[in-house]
Protein backbone atom coordinates (compact mmCIF):
# COMPACT_ATOMS: atom_id res chain seq x y z
CA UNK A 1 0.00 0.00 0.00
CA UNK A 2 2.85 2.57 0.38
CA UNK A 3 4.62 1.57 -2.50
CA UNK A 4 1.70 2.55 -4.20
CA UNK A 5 1.06 5.89 -2.38
CA UNK A 6 4.18 6.47 -3.49
CA UNK A 7 3.76 5.73 -7.11
CA UNK A 8 0.57 7.92 -7.10
CA UNK A 9 2.60 11.00 -5.45
CA UNK A 10 5.41 10.57 -8.46
CA UNK A 11 2.61 9.99 -10.83
CA UNK A 12 0.85 13.51 -9.72
CA UNK A 13 3.48 15.76 -9.21
CA UNK A 14 5.07 15.04 -12.59
CA UNK A 15 4.90 18.22 -15.24
CA UNK A 16 2.15 16.88 -17.27
CA UNK A 17 -0.33 15.75 -14.98
CA UNK A 18 -0.06 19.61 -13.46
CA UNK A 19 -0.07 21.33 -16.71
CA UNK A 20 -3.39 19.06 -17.46
CA UNK A 21 -4.87 19.61 -14.85
CA UNK A 22 -4.32 23.86 -14.99
CA UNK A 23 -5.59 23.34 -18.96
CA UNK A 24 -8.70 21.91 -17.42
CA UNK A 25 -9.40 24.23 -15.48
CA UNK A 26 -8.72 27.38 -17.78
CA UNK A 27 -11.01 25.24 -20.15
CA UNK A 28 -13.75 25.40 -17.86
CA UNK A 29 -13.75 28.91 -16.93
CA UNK A 30 -13.20 29.66 -21.20
CA UNK A 31 -16.17 27.66 -21.31
CA UNK A 32 -18.44 30.07 -19.41
CA UNK A 33 -17.47 32.49 -21.07
CA UNK A 34 -17.85 30.75 -24.39
CA UNK A 35 -21.30 29.66 -23.38
CA UNK A 36 -22.29 33.32 -22.26
CA UNK A 37 -21.14 34.64 -25.53
CA UNK A 38 -23.65 32.37 -27.63
CA UNK A 39 -26.31 32.96 -25.42
CA UNK A 40 -26.06 36.35 -24.69
CA UNK A 41 -24.91 37.88 -27.72
CA UNK A 42 -25.06 35.05 -30.50
CA UNK A 43 -28.56 33.65 -29.89
CA UNK A 44 -30.38 36.89 -29.56
CA UNK A 45 -29.07 38.46 -32.75
CA UNK A 46 -29.57 35.18 -34.31
CA UNK A 47 -32.77 35.39 -32.86
CA UNK A 48 -33.24 38.59 -34.79
CA UNK A 49 -33.92 36.61 -37.73
CA UNK A 50 -37.18 34.51 -36.33
CA UNK A 51 -38.23 37.59 -34.29
CA UNK A 52 -37.68 35.60 -31.19
CA UNK A 53 -35.04 34.41 -28.24
CA UNK A 54 -33.33 31.67 -30.61
CA UNK A 55 -32.54 29.67 -27.59
CA UNK A 56 -35.79 29.06 -26.59
CA UNK A 57 -37.28 27.99 -30.12
CA UNK A 58 -39.04 24.84 -29.53
CA UNK A 59 -41.02 22.06 -31.49
CA UNK A 60 -44.02 20.42 -29.62
CA UNK A 61 -44.91 17.16 -31.23
CA UNK A 62 -47.51 15.52 -28.97
CA UNK A 63 -46.73 16.09 -25.80
CA UNK A 64 -43.15 15.82 -26.32
CA UNK A 65 -40.90 19.65 -26.64
CA UNK A 66 -37.86 19.46 -28.88
CA UNK A 67 -35.49 22.37 -28.22
CA UNK A 68 -33.50 22.78 -31.59
CA UNK A 69 -33.04 26.21 -30.64
CA UNK A 70 -30.66 25.17 -27.48
CA UNK A 71 -29.39 22.57 -29.75
CA UNK A 72 -28.31 25.04 -32.36
CA UNK A 73 -26.99 27.23 -29.28
CA UNK A 74 -24.62 24.12 -28.35
CA UNK A 75 -23.75 23.60 -31.88
CA UNK A 76 -22.89 27.48 -32.14
CA UNK A 77 -21.24 26.88 -28.87
CA UNK A 78 -18.87 23.61 -29.90
CA UNK A 79 -17.94 25.41 -33.50
CA UNK A 80 -16.69 28.67 -31.24
CA UNK A 81 -14.57 26.54 -28.78
CA UNK A 82 -12.93 24.09 -31.57
CA UNK A 83 -11.67 27.30 -33.18
CA UNK A 84 -10.44 29.17 -29.98
CA UNK A 85 -8.51 25.62 -29.45
CA UNK A 86 -7.59 25.16 -33.22
CA UNK A 87 -6.24 28.93 -32.74
CA UNK A 88 -4.20 28.27 -29.51
CA UNK A 89 -2.74 25.30 -30.44
CA UNK A 90 -1.91 26.88 -33.95
CA UNK A 91 -0.38 30.14 -31.79
CA UNK A 92 1.64 27.37 -29.29
CA UNK A 93 3.41 25.46 -32.40
CA UNK A 94 4.49 28.91 -33.88
CA UNK A 95 5.96 29.99 -30.47
CA UNK A 96 7.61 26.77 -30.51
CA UNK A 97 8.92 27.61 -33.98
CA UNK A 98 10.23 30.93 -33.50
CA UNK A 99 13.72 29.78 -31.24
CA UNK A 100 14.65 26.84 -33.89
CA UNK A 101 16.74 27.70 -36.99
CA UNK A 102 15.95 25.71 -39.98
CA UNK A 103 18.60 23.25 -40.34
CA UNK A 104 20.51 24.69 -43.72
CA UNK A 105 21.16 22.28 -45.98
CA UNK A 106 24.31 21.13 -46.64
CA UNK A 107 25.38 23.07 -50.40
CA UNK A 108 25.29 20.42 -53.23
CA UNK A 109 28.98 18.69 -54.14
CA UNK A 110 31.05 20.69 -56.55
CA UNK A 111 30.84 19.55 -60.34
CA UNK A 112 33.55 21.53 -61.80
CA UNK A 113 37.16 22.46 -60.50
CA UNK A 114 39.72 24.98 -61.72
CA UNK A 115 42.91 24.00 -63.47
CA UNK A 116 45.94 24.92 -61.45
CA UNK A 117 47.72 25.78 -64.62
CA UNK A 118 45.66 27.82 -66.86
CA UNK A 119 42.95 28.42 -64.23
CA UNK A 120 39.79 27.22 -66.76
CA UNK A 121 36.91 25.58 -65.08
CA UNK A 122 36.88 22.28 -65.84
CA UNK A 123 34.73 18.44 -64.81
CA UNK A 124 35.75 17.43 -61.66
CA UNK A 125 36.44 13.91 -62.74
CA UNK A 126 39.04 15.05 -65.68
CA UNK A 127 42.62 13.98 -64.83
CA UNK A 128 44.24 16.33 -68.09
CA UNK A 129 42.95 19.88 -68.60
CA UNK A 130 41.00 20.19 -72.16
CA UNK A 131 42.39 23.50 -72.44
CA UNK A 132 46.20 23.55 -71.36
CA UNK A 133 46.44 19.56 -71.86
CA UNK A 134 48.15 19.91 -68.10
CA UNK A 135 47.93 16.43 -66.43
CA UNK A 136 46.13 17.27 -63.21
Amino acid sequence: MKKFFSDFKAFITKGNVIDLAVGVIIGGAFQAIVSSFTGDIVSPLLGLLVNSDFSALVATIGDVEIRYGAFITAVINFILMALVIFFFLKAIRGAGKVGKKKKEEAPPAPTTKTCPYCRSEIAIEATRCPHCTSEL
